[in-house]
């Protein structure tokens, strides 16, 4: 774990680990080397007041893919040096999970900047087998206040997991249009990986107890508990 994590960070992950079966870990530990980086250097200091701002809903989640307000205040340096000029979008999650749900990829990194502590449960896209993934193969990473962390593309990831009753807010980077709907019909195929596809650039695998994203049409493949973390 890394010497510069605050004391209250510390204090609040060791609570985690305390009440919950899996092991959490912090983006600082090494362990986070194969999922993501944490990304220093660049200020988000605007976006995460923007957050703040934003309606928590009273249950559930609330993803915007692209807000204008956040957009307008983010750095730079997000479109010209992370994403190497590629036009990007920034939008939010905002919410209360406190389960796995599923996995979501993407073919280009994600930024995630935490504007509360919260949870995320990762894994890899290796891991899938027969387009399904079991329960047990991920780790659990815990994402400390004011951090922007990347998650490579590789990355399997979800909506974030609260850590107070408050719920989590997540600024999310992306290349324009991800996580948009898909133009017109896509051909899919059982077994591959079109199955997952769900929306641009969004391939999904769901537990079959998240009615919200198997309405959408995502393809059940979380196999074994949808875990709830404690906090």
């Amino acid at each position: 774990m890394r010497e510069d994590m605050r004391p209250c960070d510390v204090e609040l992950l060791e609570r985690l680990n305390s009440v919950n079966d899996v092991k959490i870990y912090s983006v600082f530990d090494e362990e986070f080397a194969t999922y993501g980086r944490v990304i220093e250097g660049i200020p988000f200091d605007g976006i995460i007041e923007r957050l703040k701002e934003v309606q928590m809903p009273a249950n559930g989640n609330v993803y915007v893919a692209s807000d204008g307000e956040s957009e307008r205040i983010c750095d730079k340096r997000v479109q010209s040096v992370i994403y190497g000029g590629m036009d990007v979008q920034v939008g939010y999650c905002v919410g209360r999970n406190t389960t796995y749900n599923g996995f979501e990829y993407h073919k280009c990194s994600e930024l995630n900047v935490a504007a509360t502590p919260f949870m995320l449960v990762l894994g890899h896209v290796w891991q899938i087998k027969g387009n399904t993934f079991k329960v047990g193969d991920e780790k659990v990473f815990f994402v400390p206040e004011g951090v922007c962390i990347e998650l490579y593309q590789t990355t399997l990831h979800l909506s974030p997991l609260r850590v107070s009753d408050d719920g989590f807010r997540a600024a999310v980077v992306l290349q324009r249009g991800t996580n948009t709907p898909l133009d017109g019909h896509i051909e899919r195929t059982a077994g591959q990986e079109s199955e997952l596809l769900l929306q641009k650039n969004k391939w999904v695998i769901a537990h079959a107890e998240r009615e919200p994203l198997v309405r959408q049409g995502a393809h059940i493949g979380l196999i074994g508990e949808n875990k709830e973390l404690k906090y």
